[in-house]
């Protein structure tokens, strides 16, 4: 899939972009085109001004409302797990955040469809992915263990926050065949890979993680 990326943003990136790729890759990330999205995709304009010199570094950062950007080591792997079985054709998103994580799913795959329950997040990350000239993103304000029924069912969901349990809403609109790739827990939170077979679901731990929490029901 060819995107047209940064052509509103200026190249001064790309050196440290492709370095982050580079460390990425040492650490045992191999998907290239993960790795290229990665390279191409300007961090630094998805995180407060005062933090951009951090943006490169392989690792969390801030980013208001009590959330964070991911690492991009996580932000990779759990791309590249998502994509294990080939390119989906939709990826549900939850919890949009910043928008880093979206622009990489967005070169990546034809639809996404990212929902943030935090509207400011969510307008900034848009205002960026528009920068970014990354059409191809819907959004939605809502509740994130309540996915987005009426764009069911997904071919790969990913989940950028920790719920305590897998949300039973999340599983029913994963498509026959399809991934949910999702930390869960509260101390100790495992990154797991589900996939649906019929009405089954099997589960695959990959990794003790580190998320914010999936907070249900209230918007902000």
């Amino acid at each position: 899939m060819n995107v047209r990326v940064g052509s509103r943003i200026g190249g001064k990136s790309s050196r440290s972009g492709e370095i982050l790729a580079q460390k990425l890759h040492a650490e045992g990330i191999v998907n290239k085109d993960v790795l290229q999205a990665i390279a191409r995709t300007p961090r630094h304009i998805f995180v407060p001004e005062i933090l951009a010199h951090k943006a490169y570094d392989n690792t969390a950062l801030p980013i208001g409302q009590g959330q964070t950007i991911s690492q991009p080591y996580i932000v990779a792997k759990m791309t590249e797990l998502l994509l294990a079985d080939g390119v989906p054709d939709s990826i549900l998103e939850i919890g949009t955040g910043s928008g880093y994580q979206t622009s990489i799913l967005a070169q990546l795959s034809p639809k996404i469809f990212s929902v943030e329950r935090i509207k400011s997040l969510q307008w900034q990350a848009k205002r960026r992915l528009q920068a970014m000239d990354l059409h191809n993103v819907s959004m939605k304000h809502g509740d994130g263990w309540k996915g987005w029924k009426s764009k069911a069912p997904f071919q790969a969901i990913i989940v950028t926050a920790a719920p305590t349990s897998v949300p039973q809403d999340l599983l029913e609109q994963l498509d026959e065949g399809g991934r949910l790739i999702i930390p869960v827990g509260e101390q100790t939170q495992i990154l797991k890979i589900i996939t649906r077979q019929g009405e089954q679901f099997k589960e695959q731990q990959v990794e003790v993680v580190r998320f914010v929490p999936l907070v249900p029901g209230a918007l902000s």
